[in-house]
């Protein structure tokens, strides 16, 4: 299990530069709204959220001691946890999750982004 990050938390360090946040959602919805700044490592579907994130994280997560957060939509979704736990086995050093997702930075009015943006 990785060490929790609170939305609070999150939104002070996302603030002071100090975090590289990943969204582990489809590409789909990751173009259609994602935390401000984050890259994409999609964790769905779960069977090949391994092989994704072997492929990706070399180019998206260059520093493996950088502090990460991973989240994906909400708490029941599992894309954040298999994404993190498979950075921290690749030899990632400070990876949390933010366990509420993107829906509850919605809900509490924070901002996001799209592809475009």
């Amino acid at each position: 299990m990785l060490p929790l990050v609170t939305r609070e938390q999150l939104k002070a360090e996302m603030d002071a530069g100090k975090v590289i946040v990943v969204d582990t959602m489809p590409t789909a919805y990751y173009e259609r709204e994602h935390l401000p700044g984050a890259v994409n490592i999609p964790g769905f579907p779960y069977e090949e959220a391994a092989r994704r994130t072997d492929e990706l994280a070399p180019t998206v997560l260059p520093d493996r001691t950088a502090p990460t957060v991973v989240y994906c939509a909400n708490v029941p979704c599992r894309n954040s946890e298999l994404v993190g736990a498979r950075l921290v086995s690749l030899g990632y050093t400070d990876v949390r999750k933010y366990r509420e997702g993107i829906e509850d930075w919605v809900a509490h009015g924070l901002p996001t982004q799209t592809a475009g943006d």
